[in-house]
């Protein structure tokens, strides 16, 4: 039994008593109402689940077990070549609510390399895809395929104590994400390389392997993917990708099976996959201007043309929050560090310095500032990654540490399948005729 389970076991009973005293004592108690708008608006807003991993609050942006993005930043343990935290790090801090020491995150490197044997069939249902299949569809294939390796399936059959579903479900975690990256890279070269793949590297860290399998070996690289893998790794449970792990995971699916859900929700143009829509605006906007860096004159008449035409700024707005997205600011910081001059970065630079106060003044953004996706595509394509239909992958990748942390603590903490009640308009217009 490794150490990180070795504190998870511990860190379990604890947890479980202080939450079957909180129930006992404060069970009735309201958290939160729901309006009419908000059971029609996707109940944004509307407290009512529980995810220990992070919490977003819509000011401050996303804490990790209370620690802020620059905290982690600073906290966690890095890899000697660099100044980013390895992921690795984030998920013993997600998971346990601890700050790793070197020497943990080391042996969790080492536990993950173990771990990282993808089956041979894993690799055949990519093949049997056709190779412009897009590579959120073969990301989420890949995983199903891994599920015959699923030890929570294999002990749920043969029937297992309900207080070691979190033992069985952390083992599957432990396997999955130790050969994500392996399962990431392949669909990568497979996709844009002509299938020419590159074995895995024992001498690295998750990230970097990551980075040496999709064929990028810079220092540079594999810190910006320290750091993308890290930041992009949860934002609570109510996102999509996240809340639909946490759904599908409730009626004790194995992980397997709920992180293919919860990437099928990633896919989507309004959660993960606009990161490459970003980029793929960006691209076009820059085009239409017909200059690399614009004067600021010409950007923002062009942003009014856009936002007059009907159309939105990608990039900026965002469920929750109602400031920068700090992931963003992480983002921006990497690459004033690296890529200062880089044409691109400039041009998304001046977005963000002229954007928000031209949604202001337009009247029609709660929130005018950007988020996550509006800053990640440039600093990929900096490093010569320009396929942008691939980013949601590296997001996947990513968001498997928070969402599959998050269910190992459902199982832990016996949370039941999850069963909202739903009415009718019916039902509300007679509700309202009462009221």
């Amino acid at each position: 039994m490794s150490t990180l389970k070795d504190r998870l076991a511990a860190a379990i009973p604890p947890m479980q008593a202080e939450i079957k005293q909180l129930r006992a004592e404060h069970g009735n108690k309201v958290l939160g109402e729901c309006t009419i708008d908000q059971a029609y608006g996707g109940v944004r807003d509307v407290t009512c689940m529980v995810t220990e991993t992070s919490l977003l609050d819509k000011f401050e942006g996303i804490r990790f077990r209370g620690l802020s993005i620059p905290e982690c930043q600073q906290q966690l343990p890095h890899h000697p070549e660099g100044e980013e935290p390895q992921p690795e790090g984030i998920f013993w801090l997600m998971l346990t609510g601890q700050v790793p020491t070197k020497a943990e995150v080391d042996g969790l490197t080492q536990e993950w390399r173990e771990r990282s044997t993808v089956p041979a069939h894993v690799f055949k249902t990519l093949d049997a895809l056709p190779v412009d299949a897009h590579p959120m569809t073969q990301f989420s294939a890949a995983i199903l395929a891994l599920q015959t390796e699923s030890q929570y399936a294999a002990a749920y059959r043969r029937g297992m104590n309900k207080k070691d579903y979190w033992s069985w479900a952390y083992e599957d975690t432990m396997d999955l994400l130790a050969r994500l990256p392996q399962v990431a890279a392949y669909i990568y070269r497979r996709t844009y390389k002509n299938g020419v793949h590159i074995a895995p590297d024992p001498t690295q860290d998750w990230s970097g392997n990551l980075a040496h399998m999709l064929g990028y070996d810079s220092r540079e690289f594999r810190e910006l993917m320290r750091l993308y893998l890290t930041i992009h790794c949860d934002h609570e449970g109510g996102n999509v990708s996240a809340h639909t792990t946490h759904l599908v995971g409730s009626a004790l699916s194995d992980p397997y099976l709920s992180l293919s859900a919860g990437m099928n929700g990633l896919a989507g143009p309004l959660h993960g996959l606009a990161n490459q829509e970003v980029l793929r605006w960006v691209f076009e906007f820059r085009e239409k201007l017909g200059v690399d860096v614009p004067s600021k004159e010409q950007l923002e008449a062009a942003l009014w043309d856009t936002l007059n035409s009907g159309q939105v700024i990608p990039g900026y707005g965002h469920a929750v929050l109602r400031k920068t997205d700090p992931r963003y600011m992480a983002q921006r910081e990497f690459a004033q560090k690296h890529l200062p001059n880089d044409p691109l970065f400039k041009l998304v630079g001046m977005i963000f310095e002229s954007a928000p106060d031209i949604l202001l003044k337009h009247g029609k953004a709660k929130n005018p500032w950007p988020n996550v996706d509006a800053h990640s595509g440039c600093l990929l394509v900096h490093y010569g990654m320009d396929e942008y239909d691939y980013y949601t992958v590296l997001f996947g990748v990513s968001r498997a540490l928070g969402v599959l942390a998050s269910l190992i603590w459902d199982r832990a903490l016996g949370l039941p399948i999850e069963r909202p009640k739903t009415v009718t308009t019916e039902w509300i217009k007679e509700f309202v005729k009462k009221a």
